[in-house]
């Protein structure tokens, strides 16, 4: 097949992309200590500069709040230099970047933070799941509620990691809202219960969002920032009592801001939760949508080609693929991933995946 659709150039916001085949983004923790991007991270990324965009990993916004032991960040200048050095190589090979801006909320860990209480919108801890620390994986803890005075540090402090994003050289930089950290937990009433100005319907849950977005399109403007959704995905105990409500309620709103994308997941880790979100965000937002979960090339060209999407990002097979957008094309096979050595340290099953030939 000669899937024309997802090799025809598109245009998210400010970019132009020359395929619709999107690299999504992909925790795997191999920054070096003080959560600085290193040598290593450049060469992976720069091995997967055929993508139509990289949308780089979650990435620390504020200093503390790590969930990953071994996550990047954005909030020093040695983090900055060492993003730099990335962005350069990526850009040394004709590819595009984006930085996914995030906050762990209760997904932290005082082991990973000094010992300091995770934060979230109400004291409710993380079940499904447990934590990887430098004393093993360990269960989650149960978060302190922020008090609403508190918020606007953190808006802040996602102001900052935009203008150092910026400084780093990326080309856009994508809002975490999915996943159950800690924007997706103030917009899921299955994790916040509180009251006041930011908990109760959802106009007051996605307060934090539209004030963090606000803040980033002031800094980048509005075609250079996008935001992940996933309204169904049960990770980190995550759910919502009208998750199709919430897509439909949000695509609608979010098209005030003028956004470069919506990046939406499609379904559940778990299977738990079950619905049809893209199809009203394909309805109630006017730009760009990006796809993700569990597409294949010829699913993918189909809902471009119908329509139905902009762009797809692909994970794992990126993560396994560094060559991807070459290997749909050809329609060769795909290298397997190695799932045990997703966050392990070193280049093995990082960067030794072979490109074709």
């Amino acid at each position: 097949m000669a899937y024309d659709a997802l090799f025809s150039p598109v245009k998210l916001g400010a970019l132009t992309l020359p395929n619709r085949i999107l690299m999504a983004p992909l925790t795997r923790c191999r920054a070096e200590d003080g959560h600085v991007p290193g040598p290593l991270m450049a060469e992976y990324y720069a091995q997967r500069a055929s993508a139509g965009l990289i949308i780089a990993e979650a990435t620390m916004a504020i200093e503390g709040n790590s969930a990953f032991w071994r996550e990047p960040g954005i909030y020093s200048q040695p983090q900055v230099d060492g993003w730099k050095r990335i962005t350069d190589a990526v850009h040394a090979k004709g590819g595009r970047m984006a930085l996914q801006i995030w906050h762990g909320g209760r997904a932290c860990h005082p082991l990973l933070n000094d010992g300091a209480t995770p934060v979230a919108p109400s004291p409710i801890a993380i079940t499904n799941g447990q934590v990887m620390t430098p004393q093993g994986m360990q269960p989650y803890v149960t978060p302190r509620e922020l008090r609403d005075d508190e918020l606007p540090g953190i808006v802040d402090g996602f102001a900052t990691a935009a203008r150092n994003a910026k400084a780093a050289g990326f080309d856009m930089i994508e809002l975490h809202g999915a996943n159950g950290y800690l924007i997706d937990e103030f917009l899921r009433d299955g994790a916040n219960r509180r009251g006041g100005a930011y908990g109760g319907p959802i106009e007051n849950r996605a307060r934090l969002l539209f004030e963090i977005l606000r803040a980033s399109i002031d800094v980048w403007g509005a075609d250079r920032v996008g935001l992940r959704l996933s309204p169904l995905n049960g990770y980190n105990s995550m759910q919502d009592s009208d998750p199709v409500g919430l897509t439909t309620w949000l695509a609608g709103e979010l098209n005030t801001f003028g956004l470069a994308y919506l990046h939406v997941m499609r379904g559940d880790f778990f299977q738990q939760q079950k619905a049809d979100v893209m199809t009203p965000a394909r309805a109630r937002f006017a730009n760009a949508l990006i796809g993700n979960m569990g597409y294949d090339a010829a699913e993918a060209d189909a809902a471009i080609r119908d329509g139905k999407l902009d762009a797809v990002a692909f994970g794992v097979n990126f993560l396994a693929n560094p060559d991807l957008p070459a290997r749909i094309a050809a329609g060769a096979p795909l290298n397997a991933p190695r799932q045990e050595t997703f966050y392990t340290p070193g280049p093995e099953g990082y960067t030794d995946y072979p490109a074709m030939g």
